[in-house]
């Protein structure tokens, strides 16, 4: 099969290698749709993750080709999409439901291979059937999305409450989706510069704000009548970090969902205490795929047009570049099988 391999830091190739064997309790999936994150690109620099060489592909979605064991023949041929957690299913974090906090976590795409690839192997107990109405293409969305219904699940997100959200890219666009389906008002939405910005407005965003020279915190006050009862950041930004601690209200809260590539930063510690602001880390979801179906299947939210140019796998140069430069119009790159 054919596979897009990183054998080291900033090396990549479009490699031919054999079609993985599913083992007993896994399933072979012949991967349908496959979309870039910007997880991806810090692997490839070398950023995260030490094992090489690696296939990336963390957000997927296929059709059961094989599986390894008689008991689980029921999933061969289903469309499906899945969690990324490969773990031991017997610690106490486990049977709890806390899956990424197994001391044997490992997750698809990072540790093990994942779906830049035509065919990857998945647990069948990370698998869920993915419903006819729902395309191939919004299946390999639901990682982050079920990243922003997590996010929304760690600071309580209520009826009501008046929202900022740091940061245009996926998993901020997917914030605002979830936060308007959750029935928050006045969500605002500010990114470094215009470019996705445009894109939250047609989501339904309140306000958006560029931060480029312009005084945030005063423009989010103005547009809120007061400091937003909950902050979501990102983007993992220093400045932006900072500006989450500084704008919430006090008691307000605080999700930090931006990953900070593994780099040192500051903060203002008295925003945090005198404020006494609840701030919540949110790098760990899991268990929310079938939830993300479900408000999709109901049509509650779709985040569908988010994907917005399509490659080839052999096209993975072009489609990381535009992940990385990210031009105007640009959201989200899938590969198609």
């Amino acid at each position: 099969m054919k596979a897009m391999m990183i054998e080291k830091p900033n090396t990549c190739h479009l490699v031919e290698i054999d079609k993985p064997v599913p083992e007993a309790g896994w399933a072979l999936i012949r991967v349908k749709a496959a979309a870039v994150c910007a997880t991806d690109l810090e692997l490839i620099g070398g950023s995260i993750g030490k094992q090489y060489p690696i296939i990336p592909g963390h957000e997927w979605s296929g059709i059961v080709e094989a599986v390894g064991s008689a008991k689980d023949e029921g999933w061969v041929g289903r469309r499906v999409v899945g969690s990324n957690d490969v773990v031991c299913l017997t610690c106490t974090e486990c049977r709890s439901g806390r899956w990424r906090n197994c001391d044997s976590f490992r997750e698809i795409g990072f540790k093990a291979n994942g779906a830049y690839a035509e065919c990857l192997v998945v647990p069948v107990y990370a698998l869920s059937e993915l419903p006819e109405c729902i395309s191939f293409v919004q299946g390999a969305l639901i990682e982050p999305l079920a990243v922003a219904i997590g996010t929304a699940e760690k600071v309580d997100l209520k009826l009501g409450e008046t929202v900022v959200i740091m940061g245009a890219g996926s998993i901020g666009l997917n914030m605002l989706a979830v936060a308007k389906a959750a029935g928050a008002r006045r969500i605002i939405v500010t990114a470094l510069s215009e470019k996705r910005l445009g894109f939250a407005r047609e989501m339904g965003a309140f306000a958006t704000f560029a931060m480029e020279g312009r005084d945030i915190a005063n423009l989010i006050h103005d547009a809120l009548e007061g400091y937003p009862d909950v902050v979501m950041e990102a983007t993992g930004i220093e400045d932006c970090v900072q500006l989450a601690f500084a704008i919430a209200r006090k008691n307000g809260k605080v999700a930090i969902a931006g990953f900070g590539r593994d780099e040192d930063i500051r903060i203002h510690i008295d925003d945090i205490h005198i404020k006494n602001l609840n701030v919540h880390g949110s790098g760990n979801n899991w268990n929310l795929v079938s939830k993300a179906l479900n408000l999709l299947k109901d049509g509650i939210l779709s985040t569908e047009k988010m994907a917005t140019h399509f490659f080839r796998l052999d096209e993975y140069e072009k489609a990381l570049t535009m992940t990385k430069t990210r031009p105007d119009g640009f959201i989200k790159a899938v590969f198609l099988f």
